[in-house]
């Protein structure tokens, strides 16, 4: 049994659709997500559950605080004069403790984690961190009063 769409192949340009139907996207019901509102909504809430509402915040950029770091273990690669390692001259941050290290080194950095020092210490090395990097206390001002 043929069906109907084969039944208008070839008899007219149109196959069967009529001269205006089917132009643009309207016999697919839109573009894209055209209609997800609409005749689609099935398909969004099926699919797409969290596509409504607001989801997460974005913080201000300049209350970011982005450090740039380096592991332990890729602290013998990096060029140094002797024993000592300048980490805060290079522009790092912070050093974390993956990784290895089997030389020991004297580097100087902004910060570092506990794990980093240990293995830097357990390698024969130390650990120096510039105390102008942290940020400084809050003082509380003369006028403000204790409330009780």
């Amino acid at each position: 049994m043929v069906s109907r769409t084969n039944k208008f192949r070839g008899r007219c340009r149109t196959h069967g659709r009529g001269h205006k139907a089917g132009r643009g996207a309207g016999k697919r019901g839109g573009r894209g997500n055209a209609g997800m509102n609409k005749h689609r909504v099935m398909t969004r809430i099926k699919y797409m559950p969290n596509h409504w509402g607001m989801h997460g915040f974005n913080r201000n950029p300049s209350l970011r605080k982005v450090n740039v770091t380096c592991n332990v273990c890729d602290l013998e690669k990096m060029e140094r004069k002797g024993n000592d390692l300048n980490l805060t001259e290079m522009g790092i941050d912070k050093l974390l403790g993956s990784g290895q290290i089997k030389t020991a080194l004297n580097i100087t950095v902004d910060a570092a984690s506990p794990k980093a020092i240990a293995k830097v210490e357990a390698a024969g090395g130390s650990v120096s961190i510039d105390d102008e990097w942290e940020e400084e206390e809050w003082e509380e001002s003369e006028d403000a009063e204790d409330v009780e």
